[in-house]
C-alpha cells in the first residue's frame, strides 16, 4: 500500500512553524507529497524535502515565477497501476470538476486545488480529491489536507480537518 499526502493552496511565501506541525503531525507516515499548486514560493516545499518525501507537484494561478518554471501547470503519475491526473485548475469553485476533467485520457483519480474547498469523491469512475488548504480558509470554514491510499488496483482518499 502506498499512502500520499496531498497538499494545495498553501499560500506562503516560505514554510512557517505552523505548516511543519501540521506537516510532522498528519504527513509524516506517507511515501510521497503532492502539492496541487499555489505554494507560492518553492521554499514552501522544504519542510517536505528536510522530511525525506519525494515531491510531486504542479503550479498553480498565484504561484511565482521560479514555481511556475520548475513545475508544470498538469501532470500524470502512475502509482501501483493507478493513474493520478494533476492539475491545480481555474475559474469558479462551481464546475470545476467539469472543466479540468477533459484535462486527463484515462485516469483513475485527478488531484485539483484552487478552491480551497476540499472533496473526494467518485464521479464517472475517476477520484476527484481537493485537499482543500490548510493555511488559507477564505471560501470554507475549514483548513484541511489529505490522504490518498493506493493498494491492490484501489484508491480511496480521507480528508483530515484541521
Amino acid at each position: 500500500m502506498k499512502r500520499i499526502g496531498v497538499i494545495s493552496d498553501t499560500h506562503m511565501k516560505r514554510p512557517d512553524r505552523y505548516l511543519e506541525k501540521v506537516a510532522k503531525k498528519h504527513l509524516k507516515d506517507v511515501d510521497m507529497v503532492i502539492h496541487a499548486g499555489d505554494m507560492v514560493c518553492l521554499d514552501v516545499l522544504d519542510i517536505f524535502h528536510e522530511m525525506g518525501k519525494n515531491i510531486i507537484a504542479v503550479c498553480g494561478n498565484m504561484d511565482m515565477a521560479d514555481v511556475r518554471e520548475y513545475y508544470p501547470a498538469k501532470r500524470q503519475i502512475t502509482i501501483e497501476g493507478i493513474t493520478i491526473g494533476i492539475t491545480h485548475g481555474w475559474g469558479s469553485p462551481d464546475g470545476i470538476r467539469q472543466r479540468i476533467r477533459p484535462s486527463f485520457d484515462k485516469v483513475d483519480a485527478i488531484v485539483y486545488g484552487h478552491t480551497h474547498q476540499a472533496f473526494s469523491g467518485v464521479e464517472s469512475g475517476i477520484l476527484f480529491f481537493n485537499p482543500g488548504s490548510p493555511t488559507e480558509s477564505r471560501f470554507t470554514t475549514s483548513n484541511s489536507v489529505g490522504i490518498i491510499e493506493v493498494h491492490d488496483n484501489n484508491i480511496k482518499g480521507e480528508i483530515i480537518t484541521l
